[in-house]
């Protein structure tokens, strides 16, 4: 059934899957790489909510922005060791990094942590719900659209407003015009892969505040997502990446009340066919993009 708690849901899977989308889509406009280690990200970002919130007297607020800031780092971390060095040799050696990597992390957390899902501490708004027209609204379906619309703006004004921005918006139209112009390839990068780790970070604790756990391959199921995303907005349009995690968040929810319940488990299947039925006859995603296809090299 369509209605005021329907819509707010919608909304908030929209929200949280357009912030995962851009983390994705900023790097891939850049490099024409897809991270599939952005997961990880979110990964990190959920354990150290666990650590922080379970091992430390720290305010819940520090801890989210500490776990934003680990994610950041994590992504700026892996720019630096993993994909520079093989940036210039081809798209499919940054690809198997981006798969080493993801590999790697996942490693790391099953042998230092625990194969086993882990609590993770959560603060009471997370549990609690607002009566909004007479319906019963989880207050963290609220907070993901209010910090969604307060990061997408502050996202616009950083691209539009501000140096690194507009050398960003330039680097995914034509990078070796704006290396011929002097601006530095390495700061345009990282500045990306900054970006995305922020990205991932803030997705992290909307995603663990849905189900208050985390586990070493809990960032697949959101990669998945992103990529769908993605792949249905356009993959070079930062505008695309937005529109396409809320066509995904309408589409899943959509099939979710439609779909009679012996099919409702299938969902992401019909998923897929929807997908392919947008592709087939806009193979380019819903948003065309008037970026080149160079790749940095």
């Amino acid at each position: 059934m369509i209605n005021l708690e329907f819509i707010i849901n919608t909304l908030s899977l929209g929200s949280l899957y357009a912030m995962l989308a851009l983390g994705l889509v900023i790097i891939y406009g850049i490099l024409r790489l897809v991270n599939f280690a952005y997961g990880e990200l979110i990964m990190i970002g959920g354990y150290t909510l666990y650590l922080l919130a379970g091992f430390t007297p720290l305010p819940w607020l520090v801890i989210a922005i500490l776990a934003v800031a680990v994610a950041m780092l994590t992504s700026l971390f892996t720019e630096l060791v993993a994909f520079r060095p093989v940036r210039e040799k081809s798209l499919t050696a940054m690809l198997i990094t981006s798969f080493a990597v993801s590999t790697l992390l996942q490693n790391g957390a099953l042998l230092i942590i625990s194969p086993r899902a882990r609590a993770v501490t959560l603060p009471q708004i997370f549990q609690t719900s607002v009566m909004i027209a007479g319906t019963s609204v989880p207050w963290r379906n609220i907070l993901t659209i209010a910090t969604s619309v307060v990061t997408l703006a502050l996202l616009t004004l950083l691209l539009r407003r501000t140096v690194l921005g507009i050398a960003l918006r330039a680097a995914a139209d034509n990078f070796t015009m704006t290396r011929m112009l002097g601006v530095p390839a390495n700061t345009v990068i990282s500045a990306a892969f900054a970006i995305s780790g922020i990205m991932a970070g803030i997705v992290s604790i909307f995603w663990i505040g849905r189900s208050a756990s985390v586990t070493p391959t809990i960032g697949a199921p959101p990669l998945l997502v992103a990529f769908v995303a993605t792949v249905i907005g356009g993959m070079r349009s930062l505008t695309g990446a937005v529109v396409g995690g809320f066509v995904y968040a309408i589409i899943i929810s959509l099939l979710g009340v439609l779909l009679p319940p012996g099919l409702v488990e299938f969902r992401e299947a019909f998923m897929f066919a929807f997908v392919i039925i947008i592709l087939l006859f806009r193979p380019e995603g819903l948003i065309r993009s008037k970026t080149s296809m160079e790749r940095v090299g």
